[in-house]
């Protein structure tokens, strides 16, 4: 049997982690070891207080933690993940960041005898929890395919979007279409109260049409209760935006509603709101 190695607990990592252990021997890194203990008394495996021993012996080692800075601490430095790892083992980063980054970890990786496939998620916390996400690669085919029997364990579906940096490249599309699609609806649900309709009905109603969607589905209501605690937060969706706006730069893509929408998320950040999840954009309204 594989030997699994997971380094980051956070609200998607933890589970994910976790529904590996069902099927592997996992052993797991959190910087705050308080997630760990947590999580060893969860699930079956094993903890460690470094990362050198958390992946030494492991042959696949996955990777969720925040961003381009936290990856180049946790998988480059001296005594980083790479540097740890066996020759001949697989790193596989599921972290949303950019596909700068990822090409660097790459080339770093291969140089160590080491294959490396970028695979940021979507389905938030509950997809994490429930084992449904979705799942971009990019890499190269026999990585993917050694790979794929492992995530499948928390995926619904995954696919090879192309080379490393392709599976973050098809991120950025995702939370592009996500920021205008949650944006119509808060301003659709806003709509509808100052009409005076009922919310609950609108929503049964539009949703069975073409106006329906996953956020509908698993936000609409909780939208008009406001509640707004769902795991991904304002915080990371700015951050993920950003990056997608940099992005644009670099290839002249035109973003003009992503624009606008991060800054309607920066607005929420102003009023107190950056660990609201992301549907809290009805808030501003």
């Amino acid at each position: 049997m594989s030997k699994v190695a997971f380094i980051g607990l956070g609200v998607m990592g933890y589970p994910m982690a976790g529904h590996l252990s069902k099927n592997y021997t996992t052993t797991v890194f959190n910087r705050n070891t308080e997630k760990s203990n947590k999580w060893i008394s969860n699930y079956n495996g094993k903890m460690e207080l470094s990362i050198p021993n958390t992946v030494k012996d492991a042959d696949f080692v996955f990777c969720c933690v925040g961003n381009d800075n936290d990856l180049s601490s946790i998988l480059l430095g001296e005594n980083g993940v790479i540097n740890s790892m066996k020759k001949g083992s697989i790193l596989v980063d599921h972290t949303t960041c950019s596909a700068k980054i990822s090409k660097e970890i790459f080339a770093i990786a291969e140089n160590k005898g080491i294959q490396f496939m970028d695979a940021p998620v979507s389905g938030g916390q509950i997809g994490a929890e429930n084992g449904k996400l979705t799942i971009m690669c990019g890499g190269n085919e026999n990585t993917y395919n050694l790979v794929e029997p492992l995530i499948s364990c928390y995926s619904k579906f995954s696919s090879l979007m192309g080379p490393v940096g392709s599976g973050q490249l098809t991120k950025m599309v995702n939370q592009i279409c996500i920021a205008g699609l949650v944006q119509g609806l808060a301003e659709g649900l806003n709509f509808s109260k100052k009409a005076k309709l009922n919310g609950k009905k609108v929503l049964d109603v539009i949703s069975k049409g073409a106006a329906g969607s996953w956020q509908m589905d698993n936000r609409g209501e909780t939208m008009l209760n406001d509640e707004f605690d769902f795991g991904f937060a304002v915080d990371w969706m700015r951050k993920d935006l950003n990056i997608c706006l940099d992005e644009a730069n670099n290839n002249k893509a035109k973003l003009p509603i992503t624009a606008l929408i991060n800054q309607f998320y920066c607005d929420l950040q102003d009023m107190g709101g950056g660990r609201f999840d992301t549907s809290s954009l009805i808030k501003r309204l």
